[in-house]
C-alpha cells in the first residue's frame, strides 16, 4: 500500500477537522503511477475539491495507490477497510482494477463508485456503481458519427485486456447492424512501447476508419504509427483517450481524431442552457488556477462526481440513523446511490435504479468532438 506524501499532505488539508472527528470515510484507489497514471495523476490532484462536509459532517479521505495493479488496488481496499471503516471506496481508472475492486466491494458489501468502465453481475452489481458514460452510450455515438461519414470498413486496436474486450463486444454488433465490417482485429498491451507491427496490418488493409480502444499516453501510439505509415483514413477514440497526455504525445499525429466525451472536455464551447457547463466550468477554474492553464481533464473530473454523488446519497443516508463506519450505514448509502435522481456533475447528471447502475446513462452526458490544432472542439 502507498500512501503518496503530497496526498498525505491533501489529506491534512482537506480533513483537519475530519481526522479529529471524522464521520464519513472515504477510501479513493487511485493508479497514479503504473500503466494508467495518465488517468490517476488529475485524479490524484482532484482530491483537494472534493467536499469537505457532508449535512455539517465531516469527510475523511484516504488516498491509495494501486499503481495500475489489480492485485495491489485489492490489498489497499482490504488495508483500508480494516483499517479506516471506510464506507465508500472509489477507483478503478483501468477497467481492470475496477473489476478486481467491485470483487472487494461485494465480499465485504462495501458501496463501490468505478471511475473507469466495469461490466459486473449478481453481488458486485448490487454493489458496483460506474461514473463514466457506458462503453454502450460511447460506441453508439461512434457508429452513428461513422454513418454520416459514409464509413463502410472499420479496423481495430485495442488493448489487449478487459477494457478492449468490453468496447469490441459492445461496437460489433452495433458495426454489424449498420452495415460496417470490422477487420482487421488488432490488440496491444498497455505497456507496449510500440504498435508498429499492428499499425501495418490495419493501414495495408486500407479501412475508411480506424478505431483506437485505448487510454492517456498510451493511446496515441497507434495515430503515431498509422501517420508513419501514411494512413488517411478517419481516425476514432473512445473517451478514454481524452486526456492532456494524449494531445501531449500525439502531437500533429492526433488533429483530426474524433471521439465522444464528457461535457467537461469541451465546457466552454455548451450551450447555457446544459446543466454540466456551470459545474464544469467551475471545476475547470480551480483545477486550472492550480495546474495551469489546458490542464484538466475528464478523469479528474470523474472523481470529482464521485465525490458530489457521495454527497448526495450520503445526506440521504445519514437520514436513516445508521452511524458511518457501520455496515448499516454502508448498506443505506449503497441503497441511497441506488436510488439517486438527477445529480449534477461536471459530465451531466447522475441517476440510478435497480436495474442501471451506470450512472451516466443519458445522451446529454456524452459530445462528439474532433482534435483541432492540438485543442478539442465539439464536432460538426
Amino acid at each position: 500500500m502507498t500512501i503518496t506524501k503530497s496526498l498525505l499532505s491533501a489529506g491534512i488539508l482537506l480533513g483537519s477537522t475530519a481526522i479529529a472527528h471524522a464521520d464519513v470515510s472515504v477510501c479513493a484507489l487511485l493508479s497514479i503511477t503504473g500503466p494508467a497514471s495518465a488517468l490517476g495523476a488529475p485524479q490524484q490532484s482532484s482530491v483537494q475539491f472534493l467536499p469537505k462536509e457532508i449535512d455539517g459532517k465531516a469527510v475523511k479521505y484516504i488516498v491509495l495507490d494501486d499503481a495500475t495493479d489489480p492485485g495491489a488496488a485489492t490489498q489497499n481496499a482490504r488495508k483500508c477497510l480494516a483499517e479506516q471503516k471506510a464506507d465508500v471506496l472509489i477507483g478503478g481508472a483501468a477497467t481492470p482494477v475496477a473489476a478486481a475492486l467491485a470483487a472487494v466491494a461485494a465480499e465485504t458489501g462495501t458501496p463501490f463508485l468505478a471511475i473507469g468502465p466495469v461490466g459486473t453481475k449478481d453481488e458486485q452489481f448490487k454493489w458496483t456503481f460506474v461514473v463514466p458514460q457506458p462503453v454502450s452510450l460511447m460506441a453508439k455515438a461512434i457508429v452513428e458519427h461513422m454513418k454520416t461519414r459514409g464509413v463502410k470498413t472499420v479496423g481495430f486496436i485495442g488493448y489487449s485486456d478487459a477494457y478492449g474486450d468490453l468496447w469490441l463486444n459492445a461496437i460489433s454488433p452495433l458495426l454489424k447492424a449498420a452495415g460496417i465490417t470490422v477487420g482487421p482485429v488488432e490488440r496491444f498491451a498497455r505497456n507496449d512501447t510500440s504498435v508498429a507491427a499492428q499499425a501495418l496490418k490495419v493501414a495495408s488493409a486500407r479501412p475508411d476508419a480506424v478505431l483506437v480502444v485505448a487510454s492517456g499516453a498510451p493511446a496515441a501510439g497507434p495515430n503515431l504509427a498509422l501517420a508513419d505509415r501514411g494512413y488517411g483514413g478517419a481516425i476514432y477514440h473512445t473517451h478514454g483517450s481524452a486526456s492532456p497526455a494524449f494531445l501531449k504525445v500525439g502531437g500533429a499525429a492526433a488533429n483530426g481524431t474524433l471521439l465522444p466525451v464528457g461535457p467537461i472536455v469541451v465546457a466552454s464551447q455548451l450551450d447555457d442552457s446544459n446543466s454540466a457547463k456551470a459545474p464544469a466550468l467551475k471545476y475547470t477554474t480551480q483545477y486550472e488556477a492550480a495546474f495551469g492553464a489546458g490542464s484538466v481533464s475528464p478523469f479528474g473530473g470523474y472523481l470529482i462526481d464521485s465525490g458530489l454523488i457521495i454527497a448526495a446519497a450520503a445526506s440521504t443516508a445519514l437520514k436513516s440513523g445508521s452511524e458511518p463506519g457501520t455496515p448499516e450505514f454502508r448498506a443505506a448509502l449503497r441503497t441511497a446511490i441506488e436510488n439517486l435522481n438527477g445529480v449534477p456533475g461536471v459530465h451531466g447528471s447522475y441517476s440510478g435504479s435497480a436495474k442501471i447502475h451506470d450512472l451516466s446513462s443519458s445522451d446529454a452526458s456524452r459530445v462528439m468532438a474532433v482534435v483541432q490544432n492540438g485543442a478539442w472542439k465539439i464536432a460538426k
